[in-house]
């Protein structure tokens, strides 16, 4: 578990399938506006057995690190964060990837996640650099990203399919200085 003031961030395990599988179904909508396409399966109950496998199967090859957001308060699952995409050797550096329910925007949750995670990258399991991919409209996500020190690289274009179409997005990155 890793604590911040007012949410922590820890890996879902098994026990949590249900509540995850309800977070998504219930955002479905929300989260489809900026999110890859997904499989059929991905929102029923085995879909989310095997995603969770996978996700503890990355973690321990070092190739992915996935938490859910809890509140402190209640210890509610709100969201989700992940550092995916990890290369080692020279690079270092992995990409971010998050969301968090639709009743929760706007109340710096996602922000303090997402320095709870990059303090995780960078002093846990030491990358160099962390990227992220936003559609340029996601003028909210970008926000947050600024806030965390993410600066802003240049466009990727038509490079995910969201919606059976494919879209330009944002990258932004963050380096970790203590590793120059």
């Amino acid at each position: 578990m890793i604590k911040g003031t007012n949410i922590y961030i820890n890996p879902v395990d098994r026990s949590e399938v249900e509540a995850l599988l309800e977070l998504e179904t219930r955002n479905m909508d929300f989260f489809n506006q900026y999110a890859p396409d997904r499989d059929a399966d991905y929102y029923t109950l085995e879909g989310h057995v095997k995603r969770l496998e996978r996700l503890k199967e990355n973690r321990e090859k070092d190739l992915g690190y996935s938490f859910g957001i809890y509140l402190n308060i209640t210890n509610e699952l709100i969201g989700t964060i992940g550092l995916f995409k990890l290369e080692r050797g020279p690079a270092q550096k992995a990409m971010v990837g998050y969301s968090l329910d639709k009743a929760h925007n706007g109340k710096g949750y996602m922000t303090e996640a997402l320095q709870l995670i990059v303090d995780f990258g960078f002093s846990q399991i030491k990358l160099h650099r962390i990227e992220a991919e936003v559609m340029p409209q996601n003028i909210g996500s970008i926000r947050i990203l600024e806030k965390a020190g993410f600066h802003k690289e240049g466009i990727s274009k038509k490079n995910v399919k969201i919606n059976g179409k494919w879209e330009d997005h944002q990258v932004l990155a963050i380096i970790n200085d203590k590793d120059e």
